[in-house]
């Protein structure tokens, strides 16, 4: 999927490849049992978490962080306060792993279609709407970045 960064890319073919629901699920929670390498570290940001870094419309309570790094690429730190708010994590996994030290312009290129092609078509719409706002939030610190302006 050529659409993708070569890691996302790699996952999306993975996924795609498995036809069995309860299998898909199975990957998607290995993937975010990775989330600890994506998570927000306390010398960045402890709990209470500025509101300005809460993901719109997530029912899991999703949060998302860009910092800047020397050679003008951004890393990205997750939290997700709902413990049983796997899909959340799996999707910060996915995005920190794809694009953490990559140009901002990969991060602006991805298709919002990466919800359904790594959670299926049968997703519901709160929960899509909620891995939508990780997404964005991601794209837009990208932008922002891009256009020099503040992350915060």
């Amino acid at each position: 999927m050529s659409q993708y960064p070569p890691a996302m890319a790699e996952v999306v073919d993975e996924l795609a490849s498995i036809t069995d629901r309860y299998e898909r699920a199975e990957m998607l929670i290995e993937v975010a049992d990775r989330f600890d390498t994506v998570k927000i570290p306390p010398e960045i940001a402890t709990k209470p978490y500025d509101e300005a870094h809460r993901v719109p419309a997530c029912e899991s309570e999703a949060f998302v962080w860009a910092q800047p790094q020397a050679d003008g690429t951004l890393r990205y730190y997750f939290d997700v306060l709902n413990p049983q708010g796997l899909s959340a994590m799996a999707m910060a996994v996915v995005l920190g792993e794809s694009l953490n030290g990559q140009p901002t312009d990969l991060a602006m290129r991805i298709p919002s279609e990466l919800v359904f092609d790594l959670f299926g078509k049968e997703i519901s719409m709160g929960k899509g709407a909620g891995l939508m706002g990780i997404l964005n939030m991601v794209q837009s610190y990208a932008k922002r970045h891009k256009a020099g302006m503040s992350l915060e």
